[in-house]
């Protein structure tokens, strides 16, 4: 283009000479702008590392590839907080979080959508467009030339302050939740889309220089499926393009630079000049151990989620040097092995040069031309053209005919991807323990779990419904997924004395990615795999996978914990939740909360609305189990003498020789005539055992005329009455 100009204009302007004087000018402008090889171009680098560093240069993405962008604007992070607990002899707990707003631009050209984002190396969006973390809002300015500028900034800077950054594509972040992240804005990578096709080269240049190139060549013209450009200019853009794909640029026209199809002859038509004689050609061939006799490339590979990837080729013969070539293009491993294999041919055999004087028709070549060169062998692309003694003195380099690449494959090697999946909507539960640990319970045990359909779930918020006003209040945070499911089968009643291997029961997990793992006997009786199936606390020792999320659960130790009444009764479609600690949200309120209904939802990242989940606290963690081995002795006539054993909320080892802790107060126990419902007598002793007189039995047994008289013991605990035992008295 300069070339053209500067020659019309010198014409105009000083005659033949000035016009020959205004092509070399204008061909020395031409080759600083597109010259095909020589500086380094765009490096790999510059799109591994996000940078806000003031005047640092956004690439021009073409087709498609992953870059990490450069942050334009932030705020301050935001601090949260939310507290939960502080009940009756319970300190509240104030857990604070982060978020940041932030944007970053991703390319200096429009750009037709954007796919995966990556942070800290791991998927932040899926190819759904899902997000893996809380966010309060995301938008994507594709950049046109028309785009408006962001609201969000524009609240923030003020309408004047904000630029629209029109023609560069950019998002914004809003609310992006930094748990995840160590409170901080986390190193970003994004799948961008520039264009929906493979784009040709002549394309690229055009957007580049600003002007229509376009390509001549028998040949059918390279398309990239990705190109990163970037440099100090539009010529040093394009570089590693026309070098890797053996292109000229010469003009405003990319050909074909190798082969013997129309080479221009250059004549020797100038032996002297000015009545003397000019020097003549100087040829050079470099050794073979200057050159590199290995060449790595390094590319964007899409086999390895866009991640850099390097494929070397070698040569034989002698030499130690490497070379290396960053080519930030989106290519497979095999084409980036054949292109180093390329590039490393074309340094070797283009090691001969030659310098010569030629006359004022020289300059109507221009550098990047392949010429024939009288007395010389193939072919020759000039290099430079210099003013000397009145004379244009030409640099030709030698360059190779064909390819003579072999076809070889390569393995872009293996790399560890995170699975994306979606994340789904949280399946919440609530349920209520009976004391899981050995320190005395002053509180109900009511606890939250959550999971998603996958383990791309990690956190939801949670709220309580208030009774005063019926809206819900945030109480914190479940920030691990929980083993949760239901029931497939029935699990049958049993017994609570032994590990039951006759029964199973088979349950569905939520997250298809979850698993049990089986546990010995000697774990079962330390406490392994401990479970709610329904009101059940039960443990297990055999998990078996029989499908996708179903698993079979055997080798039972049921009714643990005093949840023996429990046991019968189980149907299909039961809660199943895993105990795990960590994965447990303990809800706070104190004892107050007994006989209350709690109303429970969360909100995760993937659910449209809040999930809400309720249930009435019965407080069987504040309250004695109930006593075992009811014994009756005596008759009617004689009295009789009702004893028992207690359990304790403590001490659930089974020690031979010792009686359980007492772990309530006072030793009481409230035993209880009954008949047909209905409480006939009723006694509170302070030891496990009652006479119950011959007169009170007949006086009972009026009462309670043909229908079955029981008796019933409970002991009465620090909160209230534990779980009854009872028998139907034979008299």
């Amino acid at each position: 283009m300069a070339t053209l100009i500067l020659t019309t204009v010198g014409t105009i302007l000083g005659g033949p000479i000035g016009g020959a004087i205004g092509a070399l000018a204008g061909q020395a402008i031409d080759a600083e702008i597109f010259k095909p090889a020589g500086r380094v171009g765009p490096r790999i680098a510059d799109l591994r590392v996000q940078t806000s560093t003031y005047g640092s240069q956004v690439p021009k993405i073409f087709g498609r590839m992953r870059v990490a962008g450069t942050v334009i604007w932030a705020t301050d992070l935001i601090e949260g907080s939310s507290t939960s607990g502080g009940g009756k002899g319970q300190p509240s707990v104030t857990t604070y979080n982060y978020s940041a707003s932030f944007a970053v631009a991703l390319s200096a050209r429009p750009i037709a959508g954007i796919g995966r984002i990556w942070a800290d190396g791991n998927l932040l969006r899926g190819a759904a467009g899902d997000f893996k973390s809380g966010l309060g809002g995301f938008r994507l300015h594709q950049g046109a030339p028309d785009q408006p500028p962001d609201p969000l900034i524009v609240a923030d800077r003020g309408a004047e302050l904000t630029p629209a950054w029109r023609d560069h594509a950019y998002v914004v972040f809003e609310g992006l939740q930094l748990a995840d992240f160590g409170n901080r804005i986390p190193s970003l990578t994004f799948e961008v889309i520039a264009d929906e096709a493979p784009v040709p080269v002549s394309e690229i240049a055009s957007s580049l220089s600003g002007a229509a190139v376009a390509f001549a060549g028998s040949a059918p013209e390279p398309e990239l499926d990705g190109y990163a450009a970037s440099g100090d200019s539009a010529g040093e853009a394009i570089a590693p393009l026309l070098d890797a794909h053996a292109l000229l640029l010469r003009g405003l026209t990319l050909t074909a630079g190798v082969g013997g199809d129309g080479l221009l002859a250059l004549a020797d038509d100038l032996r002297a000049s000015n009545g003397r004689q000019l020097d003549m050609r100087e040829a050079e061939r470099q050794a073979p151990d200057r050159m590199p006799r290995r060449l790595s490339l390094r590319y964007y590979d899409p086999d390895r989620d866009y991640q850099a990837g390097v494929q070397s080729a070698d040569r034989q013969g002698a030499g130690r040097e490497e070379a290396q070539v960053d080519l930030p293009a989106l290519m497979t491993a095999t084409e980036a092995r054949r292109k180093a294999a390329a590039l490393l041919r074309r340094r070797f055999l283009g090691r001969r040069t030659v310098r010569l004087p030629r006359g004022w028709r020289a300059l109507t070549h221009l550098p990047g031309d392949v010429l024939s060169l009288e007395g010389e062998g193939g072919a020759w692309r000039i290099e430079t053209l210099e003013w000397e003694s009145a004379a244009v003195r030409l640099t030709l380099r030698a360059v190779p005919s064909g390819t003579g690449v072999p076809l070889v494959t390569a393995d872009p090697g293996e790399t560890v991807r995170q699975p994306d999946r979606v994340i789904g909507p949280t399946h919440l539960v609530l349920v209520e323990t009976p004391q899981l640990t050995d320190a005395l319970a002053e509180t109900p045990q009511i606890f939250a779990a959550a999971c998603g359909s996958s383990r791309a779930w990690r956190s939801a918020a949670l709220f309580l419904r208030d009774e005063t006003d019926g809206g819900y209040e945030p109480i914190g945070a479940i920030r691990r997924a929980a083993i949760l499911g239901v029931t497939a089968s029935v699990l049958p009643a049993g017994g609570a004395a032994l590990i039951d291997r006759v029964s199973s029961v088979d349950v569905v997990l939520h997250d298809a990615d979850a698993l049990l793992a089986p546990a010995s006997d000697a774990a079962l009786l330390n406490g392994a795999n401990a479970c709610m199936i329904g009101e059940e606390l039960l443990q297990f020792g055999g998990a078996a996978q029989i499908g996708p999320a179903s698993w079979r659960l055997s080798r039972l130790l049921r009714g643990r914990r005093g949840t023996e009444r429990q046991m019968a009764g189980h149907g299909t479609g039961e809660t199943f939740i895993l105990l795990q600690q960590d994965a447990l949200f303990a809800v706070g309120g104190g004892q107050a909360l007994v006989g209350r209904t709690l109303d429970l939802a969360a909100q995760g990242i993937g659910d449209t609305g809040l999930v809400s989940v309720g249930r009435v606290v019965a407080g069987r963690a504040l309250t004695p189990p109930s006593p075992v081995h009811l014994r009756i002795v005596g008759n009617a006539a004689a009295g009789l003498d009702i004893g028992w054993t207690r359990r304790s909320r403590l001490g659930w080892a089974w020690r031979d020789g010792s009686d359980a802790p007492l772990g309530e107060e006072q030793e009481v126990y409230l035993v209880e005539i009954m008949a047909d419902g209905q409480v006939l007598r009723s006694v509170t002793v302070g030891a496990p055992l009652w006479h119950y007189p011959p007169a009170a039995i007949a006086a009972d047994e009026g009462a309670a005329g043909t229908a079955p008289i029981r008796v019933r013991v409970r002991q009465r605990g620090t909160f209230g009455l534990g779980e009854p035992v009872a028998r139907v008295l034979d008299l």
